[in-house]
């Protein structure tokens, strides 16, 4: 099997990793499917646990539609397609945060300036300016723009909110299609499985966290952001993401040591990018990013989605730049 997988091009082999992921997805669909025929509605535990369960394959069904199309289209289409999941991400979080007339101007910057320029870095791989041009340049150009709005009620706030929307929703977004333009040597054509490995130890992680807190409850860190966060599922959590890291690491760059410290990274910010998420529909107070569960664009909260792979995308793709000198 290994010399066979060996001999397949790289095109090839990241095609027979989406038909085993969309396999997998099916499989569990189906098993999702019948246990909600064969659900009574009487436990109400077991009816919510199918929700919950529900969620999270159509949130997996999401991603690796993207990432499928991102990879079947070519870099450049890839970039384009996450674009616009940041696009509708960053007008999901607007949507959802107070804004005044006078913010018009700091909008339009946002949406048809900012997010268009940062994607144009990512797909020319001006992966300096890619790290710079949001939280330098554009933090201070949007107060300047606010400021000329002649509207000085709740400045401050109203001006922070707009920049951690686009932190979140453009800045973190664009570092997902920036992994598929690193090169590594003797890795041409195989950075979908960067990618792939990314995501997967991140709701990895995610996964194990909830189910330990749902097998050995403790008491919560931040029981006003979170009831489900504690230190013993957290570290489970992680640790889990980081050992799948590990045995994932032939399908990257990385040694299997490098892997499970890229995989270890990867969890701790996306775990932590998600409390913070849930902090801010706390302060909104919402239960998540849609409106009685359908969003502005439709899905049901698209940063509901995406809010762990916002924070991990970053901090992953420049500490595996910065560790490879790339």
């Amino acid at each position: 099997m290994n010399s066979f997988l060996r001999n397949l091009s790289p095109t090839h082999q990241v095609g027979l990793l989406f038909v085993i992921v969309f396999g997998l997805l099916i499989i569990a669909g189906s098993a999702a499917l019948i246990m909600s025929l064969r659900d009574d509605g009487e436990d109400e535990v077991r009816t919510q646990d199918i929700k919950e369960l529900s969620s999270l394959l159509n949130t997996s069904w999401a991603m690796c539609t993207v990432f499928w199309l991102g990879w079947a289209s070519g870099e450049t289409v890839a970039t384009l397609l996450f674009a616009l999941v940041a696009f509708f991400a960053l007008r999901e979080f607007i949507t959802l945060s107070p804004t005044r007339h006078g913010d018009h101007r700091s909008l339009v910057l946002a949406f048809f300036v900012v997010l268009p320029v940062q994607f144009w870095l990512v797909i020319t791989k001006r992966f300096d300016l890619v790290t710079v041009f949001i939280p330098v340049y554009v933090f201070l150009a949007i107060p300047v723009v606010s400021a000329l709005a002649n509207d000085p009620q709740r400045f401050l706030e109203r001006n922070a909110k707009l920049q951690w929307g686009i932190m979140v929703c453009v800045y973190g977004i664009s570092h997902v299609p920036a992994l598929l333009l690193l090169s590594f040597p003797n890795y041409s054509g195989k950075n979908a499985f960067l990618v792939f490995f990314l995501v997967f130890v991140v709701q990895t992680g995610m996964l194990v966290q909830h189910l330990a807190n749902r097998r050995w409850p403790r008491a919560p860190i931040a029981p006003q952001v979170s009831r489900s966060f504690n230190w013993t599922s957290w570290l489970i959590g992680i640790a889990t993401g980081a050992f799948v890291g590990g045995l994932m690491s032939a399908l990257t760059p990385f040694k299997p040591a490098q892997a499970v410290a890229m995989a270890l990274i990867a969890c701790v910010a996306g775990s932590f990018g998600h409390l913070v998420m849930k902090a801010l529909k706390r302060d909104r107070g919402i239960t998540n990013w849609g409106s009685e569960g359908k969003s502005v664009t439709g899905a049901s909260g698209l940063l509901d989605r995406v809010d762990a792979l916002c924070f991990a995308a970053p901090v992953f793709f420049h500490s595996v730049r910065w560790y490879f000198g790339l």
